[in-house]
């Protein structure tokens, strides 16, 4: 098969939890383990630092691997969703793998994936594992994919575990309430492995605090140590507090020995994305009208991206937004500010809510507006009526924001 049927194979056939949902999660990681054992075990083979959490963990994990890089590492960086080309989920000093290494992996592997039922997403850890093993990699950045207890990249042995912060996402999986949730996310914390928690939640500090106890591993909260400022490429105002669990994880690699100067975190924050082609994150698209994307898509993030939204001068504010059937419309709708021009879209999943169902609970709530058949049909009607001063947001779901990309 070629690259473009593999990728069809790999997307269709297989179940996968972007599309799918609950279908396609697994309940242990005896499926992650048996594709391990068939690969020789891949994932002893390099060091890595495994991220999990809420919100954040995307960013933080390719600021780590920014500035490993500008410390002289050579740095794997595996990361999910995608939102443009599946590769971006695999990259190995900002280089996207290869299509012929894809390619390469799945036709020699096929038929043990195809007698397996291997998911996509096994699959694709898979991948990684293999191909930052193949390509020796000094150390590589690992985020989790959903949860962390059961995330397939729970195989790992890593030198550092970080969790970002724990809110309410992926309920049908991990809990209902936050307490199960910090569960699942402490779940990636290992025996004798420090970890890094960036910020302290009273009402679950507990769960952290008494997992590492149990596993022997030092904690340490990062938003309860104070920092040098540095500045960074990726401007979302909510990138401050993954700065400082950045800054305190690197201070954890230093003491066991990787060669981190101030020069580099300085630089790596300051070309993350060059470094990382990282997108999606508070990204300018056009200016005049400002056209911001971001993919944050649950309670905690989107208020984060309200509230710097709302801090800016504009004219007229323009949401086009769209979310997936995991989501609490009847609150995440009143994040929302009532005075603004609202379109609304089905992301292009199987686990979507309709637009219709969107439009009727946001007009519920007083945010007004129509239904349209897409990203760019929405963006194509706003370009007839804005001004120039107007402020555009595309968000709600990954995949609305990947469609504009």
């Amino acid at each position: 098969m070629e690259y473009n049927s593999l990728l069809e194979w790999m997307f269709n056939k297989l179940p996968m939890y972007q599309n799918l949902g609950e279908s396609a999660y697994k309940k242990d990681l005896s499926n992650i383990v048996l594709i391990c054992e068939h690969l020789n075990n891949p994932h002893n083979n390099f060091k890595s630092i495994h991220i999990g959490g809420t919100n954040g963990k995307g960013s933080c994990a390719h600021m780590l691997s920014s500035i490993l890089q500008e410390a002289g590492y050579d740095v794997g960086l595996y990361t999910s969703p995608h939102l443009v080309d599946f590769r971006e989920r695999i990259r190995i000093n900002g280089e996207m793998i290869s299509k012929d290494s894809v390619s390469e992996f799945i036709h020699h592997n096929f038929d043990f994936f195809e007698s397996n039922n291997v998911s996509f997403f096994e699959m694709t850890v898979g991948l990684a594992f293999d191909y930052f093993s193949k390509n020796r990699v000094d150390i590589a950045v690992i985020e989790v994919g959903m949860g962390g207890r059961l995330d397939s990249t729970n195989i790992l042995n890593p030198i550092l575990s970080v969790i970002t912060n724990i809110s309410i996402d992926h309920t049908k999986f991990l809990g209902e309430n936050i307490f199960d949730i910090a569960k699942e996310k402490a779940g990636i914390i290992k025996e004798n492995t420090p970890v890094v928690v960036g910020e302290t939640q009273q009402q679950i500090k507990s769960i952290f605090t008494d997992t590492s106890k149990l596993k022997n591993s030092e904690l340490v909260f990062a938003d309860q140590f104070n920092y040098e400022i540095f500045s960074c490429d990726l401007k979302g105002a909510y990138q401050k507090k993954n700065i400082k669990t950045v800054l305190k994880s690197l201070e954890i690699l230093q003491k066991i020995d990787f060669k981190i100067n101030t020069e580099h975190i300085a630089f790596g924050l300051k070309n993350v994305t060059k470094n990382t082609a990282l997108m999606g994150r508070w990204q300018v698209i056009q200016d005049n009208p400002t056209i911001i994307c971001d993919t944050a898509h649950n309670e905690a993030a989107i208020s984060e991206v309200i509230s710097q939204i709302l801090s800016l001068e504009y004219s007229t504010l323009h949401f086009v937004v769209g979310f997936s059937n995991d989501k609490n419309l009847e609150k995440i709708s009143k994040i929302f500010p009532q005075d603004s021009k609202y379109y609304f879209v089905k992301p292009n999943i199987q686990r979507a809510i309709e637009a219709d169902e969107v439009r009727k609970t946001f007009k519920s709530n007083k945010r007004h507006g129509e239904c349209y058949e897409s990203t760019k049909t929405a963006i194509e009607h706003i370009k007839k009526i804005y001004s120039t001063d107007d402020i555009i947001f595309i968000g709600g779901s990954t995949f609305v924001v990947a469609e504009i990309l």
